[in-house]
């Protein structure tokens, strides 16, 4: 996936992709009994709209023991790839957040709890200083973190990441699934530099948003064992990484070390790691794995860390089966088990669920001639009336069983954080048959309740169609959506009702998830254009610093729905070359208030645990956006 530009796709809540919440403060480590609360969640048994959550989190509490923490591995989610250099086709949080975050940390950890917000005591290094008109980065390596070997961690470590990215990108940009061409890491780095064994300088092609370039560039860093890794071979020597050729030796090396599953927990070089955990075996048949703690891990943990077991099943079914039977520790409730809460806390776990940071859209096909669809859509009032169509608190209630947050742009009203914008805490245009109904009337449409409604009169003048809408153009397009999970399919029935009301006639299509895709999310290909009007396959996950550049932006490697905004573009630029602090503030204002696309509600993805798992509350929470921090939690009797 573009780095910067988003996480990842997601699509089904048992398809557990990154959709990376509301804890303000860091937390520190209890010396005595694991970790001190920091949070309070909501304290309600089940969801309320305007929060979010779903259940709570209790504080840390009982006496530390040691054991093996067991975690439930979602259908299809096993890790595929442990070299911290992730390919495109193999980038998915289990690949990241819960498999190689384990082993090796991100030069700056964002996430704390269920806030998209920095966590300085779980980063690597100091917080980054820009200078040089925001051209150059200075980085400071805190001293804390060591390999496992006993080697210290340096800032070459981290030069060694950026070059064999570098050396990746450069035989295919597939080769780094963060990568976007000609922006940020690592197509405008100029050169680098390591002055001494803590600092890293990073110097520019041109200024950056000093706070896009951290939480979306820097944030992909992972360091690496230049003193254990940068060889050609097994048992070759240590190479010059910094020299390109043989870079392009190293990468290719340890790509192919990553592509034997096989022999992940075997092969040395993984056994080098500065995080929490080392992989002590991994089954490549199921992709089940166990991890120890690594007594030289340097940052935050409980006072007697757990090991780690993830175990994989083959259904939400079974899962949820195994949670019902007790045998797994944190595990997780499928939407459709919702109404089981109370079964799932009589069998000894508690709940908690909440949204992830990003967005659920029905994504608008600005180029479908259809109909003249292209032109009808490109309306504002158009698309402001089909917002008044969606009952978003409605869905939450009826399809997602109360577990959902509400979310009106690409910056969602949940979780929020600091560049949550305030047209996206209160819906802009709130639920209403009526106000759409009038949206249309005074735009020229006569309306045809349970009928077709027709452009009367044609124009761009006040009180008329539009640019480019005929006299008698009909209200009626396609919406091509993924059959699976069916709260698509339910969202989009109760939509297209409610449309009818007005004289909206939309016809549903379902199809496989790879289908859509495949139809409705190629900007590259022109052969479908006029196949759908509208499509849903689940959306995206923000960037810590949540900008859509790519997405919404003209020409985007995402922009399937080909939506071109003159404003939008100047707005989605200044997020990434600005020094503004609400430059993506106000692109996500603008877009919420534009509606590119039909923004839907976030469903939660809800935990479960075992009443005897404790430890420090963010970190239970954190796994609702698909981060694995056991080194925060801790089991007792």
């Amino acid at each position: 996936m573009p780095r910067g530009l988003l996480r990842t796709l997601f699509t089904t809540e048992g398809d557990r992709m990154t959709r990376r919440m509301t804890i303000l403060t860091v937390c520190a480590v209890a010396a005595a009994l694991g970790l001190t609360a920091c949070s309070k969640a909501a304290s309600t048994g089940s969801v309320t709209s305007a929060s979010g959550a779903f259940g709570s989190v209790p504080p840390a509490s009982g006496t530390p023991q040691a054991g093996t923490l067991t975690w439930a591995l979602s259908p299809g989610s096993a890790p595929t790839w442990i070299f911290p250099v992730t390919p495109g086709a193999n980038l998915s949080t289990t690949d990241t957040s819960s498999f190689q975050y384990e082993m090796w940390r991100p030069l700056y950890w964002y996430g704390n709890g269920v806030s998209p917000t920095l966590v300085p005591s779980m980063s690597l290094a100091d917080t980054p200083v820009y200078s040089n008109d925001d051209k150059t980065v200075t980085i400071r390596m805190k001293s804390s973190y060591r390999w496992s070997d006993g080697q210290p961690l340096t800032a070459r470590d981290a030069l060694f990441y950026i070059d064999m990215v570098r050396a990746g990108v450069a035989e295919s940009g597939a080769n780094w699934g963060y990568y976007t061409p000609h922006i940020g890491l690592p197509d405008q780095l100029v050169s680098a530099s390591t002055p001494n064994a803590t600092t890293l300088v990073l110097n520019l092609n041109k200024p950056v948003n000093p706070q896009w370039f951290t939480a979306d560039e820097l944030y992909y860093v992972q360091p690496i064992p230049a003193h254990a890794w940068a060889k050609a071979s097994a048992n070759g020597p240590v190479l010059d990484f910094t020299n390109p050729a043989n870079a392009k030796k190293i990468y290719d090396f340890l790509a192919k070390q990553s592509g034997s599953t096989g022999s992940y927990a075997s092969n040395p070089l993984w056994q080098v790691v500065d995080g929490p955990y080392r992989l002590t075996a991994f089954n490549n048949t199921t992709g089940g794995f166990t991890m120890a703690p690594n007594p030289s891990y340097g940052g935050p943990h409980s006072k007697i860390v757990p090991a780690l077991q993830a175990i994989p099943y083959t259904s939400d079914t079974a899962e949820f089966n195994a949670v019902l039977s007790h045998s797994i520790d944190i595990g997780y409730m499928p939407l459709n088990d919702v109404p089981q809460l109370g079964a799932v806390k009589a069998a000894g776990y508690h709940v908690y669920g909440y949204p992830g940071w990003g967005f659920a859209y029905a994504n608008y096909n600005f180029a479908d001639k259809t109909g003249d669809f292209n032109n009808i859509i490109n309306q504002l009032y158009i698309r402001q009336a089909l917002a008044h169509l969606e009952d978003e608190e409605g869905y939450i209630k009826a399809f997602f069983h109360g577990a959902g947050g509400l979310a009106y742009g690409p910056v969602p009203s949940v979780p929020t954080s600091p560049y949550t914008p305030a047209n996206a805490l209160k819906n802009p245009y709130p639920y209403s048959v009526g106000a759409a109904s009038a949206l249309l009337k005074s735009h020229g449409w006569t309306v045809v309740p349970g009928g077709t409604s027709t452009c009367a009169k044609p124009g761009t003048g006040a009180g008329e169609c539009g640019a480019g809408i005929p006299a008698g153009t009909k209200l009626a397009f396609n919406v091509l959506y993924a059959s699976d999970p069916v709260i698509f399919g339910e969202q989009l029935t109760a939509w297209a009702s409610d449309a009818k009301k007005v004289g909206i006639n939309i016809t549903l299509q379902s199809g496989t998830f790879n289908h859509v895709i495949t139809v409705a999310d190629d900007p590259g290909s022109p052969k479908t254009i006029n196949q759908w009007a509208v499509s849903v396959y689940g959306g995206y996950t923000d960037p810590y610093y949540p900008t859509t550049m790519g997405i919404f932006s003209t020409g985007g490697s995402f922009n399937g729905g080909f939506y071109n905004n003159a404003a939008a573009n100047k707005l989605i630029n200044a997020s990434v070359t600005s020094n503004n602090p609400s430059a993506v503030k106000a692109e996500a204002s603008y877009l919420t208030q534009q509606q590119p696309s039909l923004f839907q509600p976030n469903y939660d993805t809800i935990t479960v645990w075992k009443n005897n798992v404790s430890g420090q509350p963010a970190a239970i929470e954190a796994t609702t956006q698909y981060f694995l921090n056991t080194e925060l939690m801790y089991l007792t009797k």
